[in-house]
Parts: C-alpha cells; sequence; structure tokens
C-alpha cells in the first residue's frame, strides 16, 4: 500500500481520533509529510507478515507536554538523526520503522523519516491508541527493552539512553524532553521482525486511514461523521464498539504543563444544563464520570470531537465554550489483559477503580 496525500490526511484524521486526546496535534507533522510527498512522492506502507523474521524494525515518536508542541516547533531532523544513531550504534541498517503510538502527531511522526531512509513503514504501532509513558507500550509488557534508546532535540543535540529497567528510561528521557524545552524526539525498542509479528498492534495505521477516509467522505455527502466513525472501527477489527458518550459544552477547563506532560480536567455540561461529565487527562483523556458515575476510564479511548464537524480536539487545544461530543471506543484486545492492564490500566494512573469494559458501562450491546 502507497500513502498519498488523500491517505496522509485521512491518517491524521484517524490517529487524532485514535490519540484519545493525546500524541499531539497531527496538523505540522502533516505539513511535513505533504512536503515530502512533493520531494519523494507516496510513502510505502508493509504489513507486518512482510517483514523477515531477522528484520530491524524500529519506533519512534515524540515525548514530552503536547502543550509544549503548539509553540515549539520541531526542525524536521530530528527522527532521522536518532535513526542515523542507533544504526550506526547497532552496525546494520534499519530495514523499517514504525509509530510508538498511532495517535495523534505520533502517527504520522515515522513517515518523513522512513522516505529519508528509503524504507517502509510497518503498518503497526506500539499502543493501539497513545499513551503518556513510554513503558505503556505493548512491548514493554511482553518484555522487550527499550534500550538502546536515542533522545533528540530541535537544536541537534542528541543522547543516548541505555538501561535494563524501562520505567528508568522513561523517567530518563521525560527528564530530558524538560531540559530540551519540553518535548524532543525519541527511537525506542528496536525489534526484529518476529518480535514485531508477535506483539506489535497490527494494522493501525491502515485502521486509522480508514477511519479519517469515513469522516471525510460522509462530510462530504452531509451524512452523520459519527455513524461513520463508529462504522469505521467496528470495520477495523481492532475496535469493537464505539458510541457518543456526551453531548455538550465545556464550560470548565483546568489544565498546566506539569513534570513533562500536560495535565488537567474538563467540564462538559449538557445544553439543558441537567447533567455534565467531567474528564481527568495526562496528555490523554484517561477517565471520565457522568454525574459522578465513571463511564469510560483507560486503556478505552475517549476522544472530546467538535460535535458539528467531528473532528478530534487534542488535550492542548481545549477551550472552554467548544460545543462538543465526548466519543468512547473499546481499545484492541491486547491491552485489555490482565498482564496488559497492569501497566495501562485505571491502577497504572492512582485510580483506585478496576477496569470496567466502556461496552459494560454503557450498556452497549455486543
Amino acid at each position: 500500500m502507497r500513502i498519498d496525500r488523500a491517505a496522509l490526511a485521512d491518517l491524521a484524521t484517524g490517529a487524532a481520533f485514535l490519540g484519545s486526546g493525546g500524541g499531539g496535534d497531527p496538523y505540522y507533522a502533516m505539513l511535513l509529510g505533504e512536503a515530502e510527498l512533493v520531494r519523494r512522492g507516496s510513502f510505502e506502507l508493509v504489513t507486518l507478515n512482510a517483514l523477515p523474521d531477522d528484520a530491524l524494525v524500529v519506533p519512534c515518536g515524540w515525548v514530552g507536554a503536547p502543550t509544549v508542541s503548539v509553540e515549539k516547533l520541531p526542525s524536521g531532523k530530528e527522527a532521522m538523526a536518532g535513526l542515523l544513531r542507533l544504526e550506526a550504534m547497532l552496525g546494520r541498517q534499519i530495514d523499517a520503522v514504525m509509530p510508538i503510538e498511532i495517535g495523534g502527531s505520533n502517527g504520522l511522526a515515522p513517515l518523513v523519516a522512513a522516505a529519508e531512509l528509503g524504507v517502509p513503514v510497518v503498518d503497526a504501532d506500539g499502543m493501539g491508541r497513545a499513551f503518556p509513558e513510554s513503558q505503556m507500550a505493548i512491548f514493554n509488557i511482553h518484555g522487550i527493552s527499550a534500550c538502546p534508546s536515542v533522545v533528540t532535540a530541535a537544536s541537534g543535540s542528541l543522547t543516548v539512553i541505555e538501561t535494563s529497567d524501562n520505567v528508568e528510561h522513561e523517567r530518563l528521557a521525560r527528564a530530558l524532553a524538560i531540559a530540551l524545552g519540553g518535548i524532543a524526539h525519541m527511537v525506542e525498542y528496536p525489534l526484529n521482525g518476529a518480535q514485531a509479528k508477535a506483539y506489535a498492534v497490527p494494522g493501525s495505521i491502515s485502521a486509522a486511514i480508514a477511519i479519517g477516509a469515513a469522516i471525510r467522505q460522509a462530510r462530504a455527502a452531509s451524512e452523520d461523521p459519527f455513524e461513520a466513525l463508529f462504522a469505521a472501527l467496528w470495520e477495523s477489527g481492532l475496535y469493537s464498539h464505539a458510541g457518543v458518550l456526551f453531548d455538550g459544552k465545556i464550560t470548565d477547563l483546568e489544565r498546566e504543563t506539569r513534570g513533562g506532560f500536560s495535565v488537567g480536567r474538563i467540564v462538559i455540561e449538557a445544553f439543558d444544563g441537567r447533567s455534565h461529565v467531567e474528564v481527568d487527562f495526562q496528555n490523554e483523556n484517561l477517565l471520565a464520570r457522568r454525574d459522578g458515575r465513571i463511564v469510560a476510564m483507560v486503556p478505552d479511548i475517549l476522544t472530546v470531537m467538535d460535535r458539528e464537524t467531528a473532528d478530534s480536539i487534542t488535550t492542548e487545544r481545549l477551550k472552554y465554550g467548544q460545543r462538543v461530543k465526548l466519543v468512547g471506543a473499546a481499545a484492541p484486545a491486547m491491552l485489555r489483559t490482565a498482564r496488559a492492564l497492569e501497566f495501562v490500566g485505571p491502577s497504572a494512573f492512582g485510580y483506585p477503580e478496576a477496569y470496567a469494559p466502556i461496552e459494560q458501562l454503557n450498556g452497549w450491546s455486543t
């Protein structure tokens, strides 16, 4: 499959939704991708099954607070610099790259570097959505080391991280991102082809493209883009349930950049004033309570969307007075296992409540 300009725009739309509010706004990454399309043509996308078992596959993406990324633009050279350093360290060429997470800007992050390296992007990622911390990748859940890892900044500075502890790796990378102005690019979890096929979330890039295409086509046909979104999620085979959790207006917003994250909460009030929902976020939307009752929690996806256009609104772009729909979707099954929930479930974020699937909390049919 090739990713042309139309597919790139659809990927940006789909990745913004799958980010659960995080991963960074994909707009600037899309502009970089469009410029690369003019220079080199369409991007190559390959399936996991096309990878030889001994291939070197490298995930990459951005680390830091999305609020910073709105004002501090990258140079566009960070990913390539990190990948080239990793090649030098490992003494071999990279065969393919993939997003560490499909959400937001990070869903598009590997495209330009892959084109410059002359390698394909794998139709897969390491999270099936976006999560705020590196050790929440599916690869860590299966015991794969994040290192050697390379962190690069817009200034051109480059730092290699080597540790056997993936949580320590996250803390070091986060501290570096803060020191480098709040955001940096990271190459991490180098894999062989066999590991990628065994553990990566398959088909997530093509799923994001299909989601974006469904929304675009529904708008063009003056049809309901939300219904088109739900159908595309179901058809992807990764996201089995989805629906609107709330419809209203943002009446309260708390947001700050703290510890290398964008953290806060929003309140969405119904137009009749009789009900409201509160959403907590740490880069990504984590948990929603409607009138005090939990209606969705990590790892399931929670995305705030413009109620008219179905544009996804990342957490750094939330504003008082926006008229929105809060949309939820079931996370991929591999994120809902008992083992995975230790890393990406509510307890990983300090919530005392046990995980309950979004379809169970909302009485959606199975």
